[in-house]
């Protein structure tokens, strides 16, 4: 019952905009790892980014959100499905597909060292004869910190991503910060 109400919008009718606004929270918050279940280990190899991660962007509104679902839902910038396929020279290929598109991804991965966490840098390209044949999106993210406490955390990579070349009359230049949460 409760899961229906954090995937399915529908269901937050009848429900306060703060209560609304309090479910989709919590949805962002299971998404990155805050939450009930068990614990996965974060990659420690760059192929260990091998595989289907959930992707979500949001538009960087400084602005609070206070009790308005629709302006909470208003953040989404994109959701989608990165699919990686990492060599053992850290070469990254795959894809980003949502409903009704998608982008080919080349890139790479800097394995954790120092301190510093595992990054990855990606170009997404549009596909010839596709609505996004003329698209161009950069990507830069960082593994974020597995709590040796944590709960439920799954990994998840976050960072930023910028329209590289405009589109559709949407200029070149815009960014948005991500999340992408290892299925």
């Amino acid at each position: 019952m409760i899961a229906a109400y954090l995937v399915d919008p529908s269901a937050w009718r009848g429900s306060s905009p703060r209560i609304a606004f309090w479910r989709l929270m919590l949805a962002i918050c299971m998404s990155v790892g805050i939450g009930i279940g068990t614990l996965a280990a974060a990659p420690n190899t760059p192929q260990e980014i091998t595989g289907k991660w959930t992707y979500r962007s949001f538009h960087n509104n400084k602005n609070l959100v206070t009790d308005n679902d629709q302006t909470a839902l208003g953040l989404f910038f994109a959701e989608a499905i990165f699919t990686f396929d990492v060599s053992a020279d850290n070469t990254l290929n795959g894809t980003i597909d949502w409903n009704g598109g998608g982008l080919d991804l080349h890139g790479s991965v800097q394995p954790a060292a120092s301190g510093a966490p595992l990054t990855v840098q990606i170009v997404g390209i549009g596909r010839p004869g596709t609505g996004t044949q003329d698209w161009e999106y950069d990507y830069f993210g960082y593994l974020a910190h597995s709590w040796p406490q944590g709960v439920g955390q799954v990994p998840a990579l976050v960072g930023s991503v910028i329209r590289a070349k405009p589109h559709n009359g949407a200029p070149a230049g815009y960014v948005a910060s991500f999340i992408a949460v290892q299925q």
